[in-house]
């Protein structure tokens, strides 16, 4: 029996998927639907000339919804930021701390306080994005926006923010009675939704002559070869043994087995990525719109494809892996539970010395981790760029893509292995996140 058909054979597990599904179906019937009083043909000339730059990675990650200005036009990034000033206020706020240590409860006051500050983001997006185009016009000259004014600042602000309301209470609702991180996969489907479009324009430049035919080959292998390398990372795990002490109650004698405790080479997964991009793409935004002078120079030394760009895009990579690490891991308390159930590692004094022990570990791991993002994230776009591709095709739609199906899939094996099937693989079964 396949893995389809042993899913197929759970009510939950067949229950969560189809709502999954359901729910991406309407994001994507959502970005089809055009923000009011846009001209759509000089928007689309726009961005035909703009694709490889911000607003061409920007309309990757919403899906096509940018270049079609729809309700969906400012995605899911507005949530993202704004889940990334929370977590960074739990650190040094001492009530978001608090909060934080709740449980529910306290889960569910932050989560409201990101919906806050989503909207807020949105408005504040919404705004400049609207009265950037009123000044914008396409290659032939056409206005972009039909009629200026008020009324269409108001009602794009409005409308923009209404969709990105909307999508955020998508992936919440698919990450609550769905499969997978419902953010993740709204990313994940945009990105994929692309792919399409993009295969058949390099077919249409190769036949022009603008790509060289000797080239794709070269392109085809270069793409798996880092599809390989994001699987064999994004499934690796660096294992530390832990034995259990023999424990006597009553009669019967407990423990003595072995364990291991597994840590991730990439503990954080595809989240520093997308952190760092939604932060490079927030200012920068901000700057294409504004005509101020210092304004437009920084946003230039920011644009992608600079050495200024890729610095501070690696170091954000880097800063996202660590922090989201700390946050997600605390050696402290898996050496506190390990002792409190007799585990210790071998060798390893139990308590502080375990914590220490682990923390060493995972600090080295994140340092690996860090590394192979970074290298995915921007070495395919230089080398890209480099041979003149017209098209976006980077590193971190790959990662996005190729993690975000890695955890979906480990996620709905974990479903069919607590029901005895064997998994969703038939060969091995995927080392999830979880």
């Amino acid at each position: 029996m396949s893995g389809l058909q042993r899913a197929a054979n759970i009510p939950e597990l067949r229950k969560r998927v189809f709502f999954t599904l359901i729910m991406l179906a309407v994001y994507r019937m959502g970005v089809q639907i055009p923000t009011p009083g846009i001209n759509g043909e000089a928007l689309a000339e726009f961005f035909q000339q703009n694709a490889g730059t911000l607003f061409g990675m920007f309309n990757m990650f919403s899906g096509g919804a940018l270049s079609n200005f729809s309700i969906f036009a400012l995605g899911i990034m507005p949530y993202i930021t704004a889940s990334i000033v929370i977590q960074l206020l739990t650190v040094v706020v001492p009530q978001l701390e608090a909060l934080k240590k709740e449980g529910e409860a306290g889960r569910r006051k932050i989560t409201q306080y990101t919906r806050y500050g989503t909207v807020a983001l949105s408005l504040i997006q919404g705004t400049f994005i609207a009265t950037g185009l009123e000044g914008m016009s396409g290659p032939s000259g056409a206005a972009i926006v039909l009629d200026p004014g008020i009324q269409f600042k108001l009602m794009t602000m409005l409308t923009l923010t209404a969709g990105t309301a909307f999508i955020m209470w998508l992936g919440e609702q698919m990450t609550e009675r769905g499969i997978g991180n419902g953010i993740s996969l709204i990313i994940f489907a945009g990105i994929v939704a692309r792919g399409p479009s993009a295969i058949i324009n390099s077919i249409q430049l190769v036949q022009a002559g603008e790509i060289a035919l000797f080239f794709v080959p070269f392109l085809l292998v270069f793409m798996f070869a880092i599809v390989a390398v994001i699987v064999f990372f994004e499934t690796s795990q660096r294992r530390i043994p832990i034995q259990y002490a023999k424990r006597v109650v009553g009669r019967k004698m407990y423990g003595g087995q072995s364990s291991h405790l597994p840590l991730k080479i990439n503990v954080a997964g595809v989240i520093p990525p997308i952190f760092a991009s939604s932060l490079m793409m927030f200012p920068a935004t901000i700057g294409q719109f504004i005509q101020v002078d210092w304004v437009q120079k920084a946003s230039a030394a920011m644009h992608p494809g600079t050495i200024y760009y890729y610095i501070l895009y690696i170091v954000m990579i880097v800063f996202f892996c660590f922090f989201y690490a700390a946050v997600q891991f605390k050696p402290e308390d898996v050496a506190e539970n390990l002792k409190k159930n007799g585990g210790f590692v071998p060798g390893i004094r139990p308590g502080k010395k375990t914590a220490e022990f682990i923390d060493k570990v995972l600090t080295r791991l994140t340092v690996i981790g860090s590394i192979y993002l970074s290298a995915v994230c921007v070495l395919p776009t230089i080398l890209i760029q480099q041979f003149d591709i017209p098209f976006y095709f980077g590193g971190t739609a790959l990662l996005i893509v190729v993690g975000v199906a890695i955890d979906t899939i480990s996620q709905i094996e974990s479903h069919l292995v607590m029901r005895n099937y064997e998994g969703f693989m038939k060969q091995g079964r995927i080392k999830g996140r979880r």
